[in-house]
């Protein structure tokens, strides 16, 4: 193991603990923000490409669609657009 690779590790463990400590302290909405960035590290750990990351995206969406029931969209507030995510590097 590099020591690149062990200081990446021993990052990753330290924000799974703070990650862990928000949750406790009720902060879900940091805790979320940690998560994305333990998500980064571990990608980056585990050398995923953006196309396999893409094709586990595409899987999912296509599982959730085939197996979800139709769902009648909520009425939005018209000065509100609707929120859309999408994979950014």
């Amino acid at each position: 193991m590099s020591y690149f690779e062990g200081n990446l590790r021993a990052v990753l463990a330290t924000l799974e603990e703070c990650q862990a400590s928000l949750i406790m302290n009720g902060d879900r909405d940091a805790a979320q923000l940690v998560s994305v960035v333990i998500l980064e590290l571990r990608i980056k750990l585990n050398r995923i490409e953006d196309s396999e990351l893409k094709a586990l995206c595409d899987a999912m969406v296509r599982e959730i669609e085939g197996t979800s029931m139709p769902v009648q969209p909520k009425p939005q507030d018209s000065a509100r657009s609707p929120v859309s995510l999408r994979l950014v590097k």
